[in-house]
């Protein structure tokens, strides 16, 4: 059985590279929580414990909405967007989990992945810092996210319905990934959230906090 909520970790850039990464449909709106769990079930379903994730940090970027950058449990966090499938399905891959303080070529490694320039001349940098940097960058904004996330499989396509805080305000959400592509768009179908528009948490987060 899959964890869905794996334990935060330190991976280095070359262990994040051999993971197979996920595709990932997700969309973010009021009430698709209960449009979801009327359609949860199909003889298929596993239930997950809930769980209140610990406080996370996104880092957004005017430039791009395909490095998902973000600190969870004191760990630098960065996935960057590979690809999509037919359907639409945005491709994720893990590019490492960074212990802080974190070594400015790493740092600069992601911030090239945000698309800004970013004056660094530490040798390293701890997690203030790094946020006090981002907020004062003209083209990056921290955002504090929530969530409280309720996980399932069905028919083996790991599923979640989930609230989520960005600066406090509140949105829900759901979503199917996998890398079995065809499993997810029967699923997806299934939970009824085919004709809905596939949003990354990038996305969502914006235009919450009003950069799109």
């Amino acid at each position: 059985m899959p964890d869905v909520y794996a334990k935060n970790e330190a991976t280095s850039k070359e262990d994040a590279a051999k993971i197979v990464p996920r595709a990932e449909f997700r969309v973010f709106e009021q009430g698709v929580i209960e449009h979801v769990q009327q359609r949860i079930w199909n003889g298929k379903t596993v239930l997950f414990a809930a769980r209140r994730m610990p406080l996370e940090t996104y880092f957004l970027s005017v430039h791009t909405n395909e490095a998902n950058v973000k600190v969870r449990e004191g760990l630098l966090d960065i996935k960057t967007k590979v690809g999509e499938t037919p359907e639409g399905y945005e491709i994720f891959q893990p590019r490492g989990k960074f212990q802080f303080p974190v070594k400015r070529d790493d740092l600069a490694e992601i911030v090239s992945h945000l698309k800004a320039d970013m004056k660094l001349d530490a040798d390293s940098y701890t997690i203030d810092e790094f946020i006090t940097m981002a907020r004062r960058h003209p083209e990056l904004a921290p955002v504090t996210v929530e969530k409280m996330r309720y996980g399932f499989t069905i028919d083996g396509i790991i599923c979640e319905y989930a609230q989520v805080w960005f600066n406090g305000a509140l949105i829900e959400t759901a979503c199917a990934e996998s890398e079995n592509y065809a499993g997810m768009k029967q699923v997806v179908e299934e939970l009824g959230l085919a004709d809905k528009p596939n949003t990354n948490y990038l996305r969502a987060a914006k235009k919450v906090v009003g950069m799109e």
